[in-house]
């Protein structure tokens, strides 16, 4: 028995030291369909192969840091700055020299110490509809707790790390006790309870007692995209001031990796023009390349100011942010 255990365990390790430099490993938390078309072009390209493990961002971070020095893992995806600044935080990634995600990724789309990068841009404004509001009284997401918006006012849960990013950024612009007091203002104007999601949201401020909301544009795109929900329209928040919120997709690459060349060579793939097309067809998200261009749908929106909040900022805040919702009893 102590024999056999023995080798299985001299097995392990030397199926371990094998290195397959034509393969990839990526664990996301994107869903396959959405990333899939930007896999097949880059393997497509380079010859590269990738294997692509999909799952929830805190069990995979989980699962990186058991890992330890034995993942398989060569990049690590996920779809908030938040979690890409707790990853970073918790050791997992290599930092980067790149001129081309340099030249390609905004400074403020990316970690300050070259350790991820921003690879499509998440806008997070306030949506209405039609048939019950007019666009004049809208101006910021500070003003949906002013009392005209008593009992008009749905939002997602601030257990999603979409809105916990969201009240980051108005810590970091506004303080913390301003940033309370106007989410209690939200609280105060709730039509119906909190939604588990934006597309729920969305469906309320149509069909339901809502009037407005504030969600990420895709989700809206989305249902717009199917025909329906024609009473529903984006309006661009903050636009007199800070500018709208802006978040992340982003990756990096693992500490671990033992193919770091070929994972630095894709996510630079991941920057260039041709990607950046992919991403805005696929996902009715904003490319962070600027040579990059917009799908048709979200075109039609128009241009808006950005709040340019170094997004890495929104991971130093989640923690006050979590706080703050709990205070102001946002749920």
């Amino acid at each position: 028995m102590r024999k056999l255990s023995l080798l299985i365990i001299i097995l392990a390790i030397s199926s371990c030291s094998k290195i397959d430099e034509n393969t990839l490993t990526i664990y996301s938390s994107r869903q396959p369909q959405l990333i899939e078309p930007l896999l097949e072009s880059f393997e497509l390209e380079t010859g590269i192969k990738i294997e692509l493990l999909t799952g929830d961002a805190p069990q995979l971070l989980q699962r990186l840091k058991s890992e330890g020095g034995m993942t398989q893992a060569d990049i690590f995806m996920t779809v908030d700055a938040g979690t890409l600044w707790q990853a970073a935080s918790e050791d997992i990634f290599h930092p980067i020299d790149s001129k081309i995600l340099e030249e390609n990724i905004p400074s403020y789309l990316r970690d300050s110490e070259k350790r991820w990068f921003g690879f499509s841009k998440r806008i997070r404004t306030i949506v209405y509809s039609k048939e019950k509001v007019d666009p004049q009284n809208l101006s910021t997401i500070e003003d949906l707790a002013s009392e005209k918006w008593d009992n008009k006012l749905c939002l997602r849960t601030s257990r999603k790390v979409y809105n916990r990013s969201l009240l980051a950024s108005m810590i970091d612009n506004l303080g913390y006790e301003q940033s309370k007091s106007i989410v209690k203002g939200w609280v105060n104007n709730f039509a119906t309870p909190v939604f588990s999601n934006d597309t729920n949201a969305l469906k309320a401020v149509a069909d339901g007692p809502c009037h407005v909301t504030i969600v990420n544009t895709y989700y809206l795109a989305r249902l717009l995209d199917t025909g329906k929900y024609d009473q529903l329209e984006i309006f661009w928040s903050n636009q007199s001031n800070r500018g709208a919120h802006v978040n992340i997709t982003g990756a990096g690459v693992v500490k671990s990796s033992k193919n770091k060349l070929n994972a630095i060579k894709f996510l630079e793939y991941l920057s260039t023009k041709e990607a950046q097309d992919i991403y805005a067809s696929l996902n009715y998200e904003f490319p962070v390349n600027t040579r990059s261009e917009l799908n048709d749908l979200i075109k039609k929106w128009g241009t808006f100011k950005e709040d340019e909040i170094p997004v890495e900022r929104l991971g130093k805040l989640q923690r006050q942010a979590v706080k703050l919702a709990q205070e102001a009893e946002y749920f």
